[in-house]
């Protein structure tokens, strides 16, 4: 399966959820159902949720692990919703 990401949505999902995500023991971040963290050095960000792992390199380089296309969709929605700033710090975690 080929997907065009939109990377640029992505790193701003996960700024958001570094921002407002609920930390756990290891420095992972959880926000709306998708955990962000990145490698010891910064230059790998990582997103996990709705059945998706993703792995976002330096250079724009991604990989995508999962196993249907309505998980990745739902995936997408969810860092979209994130991304485009639905999620508001009032709110809290849903």
């Amino acid at each position: 399966m080929k997907n065009d990401i939109d990377q640029r949505l992505v790193l701003d999902a996960f700024e958001t959820i570094h921002e407002y995500g609920k930390a756990d023991d290891e420095g992972r971040r959880t926000l709306e159902g998708i955990t962000g963290y990145t490698d010891f050095d910064g230059y790998t960000v990582y997103l996990e949720g709705q059945g998706v792992k993703m792995r976002l390199e330096f250079h724009n380089k991604y990989h995508l692990d999962y196993d249907n296309e309505r998980q990745f969709e739902n995936f997408m929605k969810a860092l979209e919703n994130i991304s485009k700033g639905h999620y508001t710090p009032e709110r809290g975690e849903e």
